[in-house]
């Protein structure tokens, strides 16, 4: 395998590489080199969820979404969660259950995004990021499941993770 940079940004890093794969074929990728996430599914009680209202510039909307941020350098992906879970909603959470992990998107990037769910919720401070915007809802699972059915939930981690809390 070969690999040349082409572009790195503050969180992104473009590669293109040269790989055989099994068939004997060369392929030529474009890749985005990401340095991984963690999103939070903060159950407040086992009824009803927080959800986040969140502007998301790139797309030019908001989405529904759970609280999910990157990894800084050498964070895990649980110590990413816990902050996350902070400084998006303003709670912090007793436990934290590992529920899996997905790639969003293994055609182009290397994104991991580990998946938790979290409980006993204690109010916090919220410490929200200037280029953030966002609000929070407190939601249950038909609420879910609408949103979702009339098209208001269209977040692809937000989606899996839901799905494995059984929540869609």
């Amino acid at each position: 395998m070969t690999e040349k940079r082409v572009f790195r940004g503050r969180l992104l890093t473009l590669v293109t590489r040269s790989v055989r794969l099994p068939n004997g074929y060369r392929a030529r990728l474009e890749v985005i080199v990401h340095p991984g996430a963690a999103l939070v599914v903060p159950f407040l009680t086992a009824e009803k969820i927080i959800i986040l209202r969140q502007l998301r510039p790139v797309v030019g909307r908001y989405l529904y979404e759970l609280p999910a941020g990157t990894l800084d350098r050498g964070e895990t992906a649980l110590a990413c969660a816990k902050r996350e879970i902070v400084e998006e909603t303003g709670y912090a959470a007793e436990r934290f259950v590992r529920l899996g992990e997905i790639y969003p998107v293994p055609g182009y990037s290397t994104e991991r995004i580990v998946i938790y769910r979290a409980e006993r919720l204690r109010k916090s401070v919220r410490v929200a990021e200037d280029d953030e915007i966002i609000e929070s809802r407190v939601v249950g699972k038909q609420d879910v499941r609408r949103l979702f059915k009339k098209g208001g939930i269209v977040d692809a981690k937000t989606i899996a993770a839901l799905a494995l809390c059984g929540w869609l």
